[in-house]
């Protein structure tokens, strides 16, 4: 490494572990910190995801200057040996690509990832609720995670079988690390 902290990229689709290996990595690497995607609110970015999608997923569009400030920021920790972002681009976004050492897509079969999120997001929600997620699942939503698999799965330098264990695929990376 060349002083700055080595940034690992981690990508899946939603449902697909990556917060979960993130906070793995977090625990079995010195000095290190993470960012998540999910933690920001990006102004002047798609908000429907179906319909960015549907217009061609321009990985651009999204206008993720509030997270490459908080890179930038990471960048600069002398103590800081990784930095682990919970993100789902790889390397598509130009303004994040330079930063990043490595991309790990986790991937994992979409029925999964559709059943964690369900556990996950619908455990104190109507049925209701659930069916219309559901229907937009089928009738939209899929294409979302579908887009993943074509666009930022081929741009990954890793892919792990997410069915592994989070230690297994932790195991993977620091392997990679070496």
């Amino acid at each position: 490494m060349d002083g700055k902290p080595y940034v690992i990229a981690i990508a899946a689709v939603s449902g697909g572990g990556k917060t979960t290996l993130t906070e793995q990595l977090l625990e079995r690497l010195p000095y290190a910190q993470a960012l998540y995607f999910d933690d920001y609110d990006f102004e002047d970015s798609p908000e429907d995801i179906c319909d960015w999608v549907e217009r061609g997923a321009d990985y651009n569009e999204w206008n993720l200057t509030s997270l490459r400030h908080d890179v930038e920021l990471y960048l600069q920790d002398a103590e800081l040996r990784y930095l682990v972002l919970d993100y789902p681009f790889a390397y598509l976004n130009n303004d994040i690509r330079e930063f990043i050492n490595l991309t790990v897509f986790i991937d994992t079969p979409l029925d999964i990832a559709l059943a964690r999120r369900v556990l996950r997001d619908y455990n104190y929600r109507s049925m209701d609720d659930l069916r219309h997620e559901l229907t937009n699942y089928l009738s939209r939503g899929r294409d979302a995670y579908l887009e993943m698999l074509r666009s930022v799965k081929p741009n990954s330098d890793i892919v792990i079988d997410g069915t592994q264990s989070t230690t297994e695929m932790a195991d993977r990376i620091l392997h990679a690390l070496q």
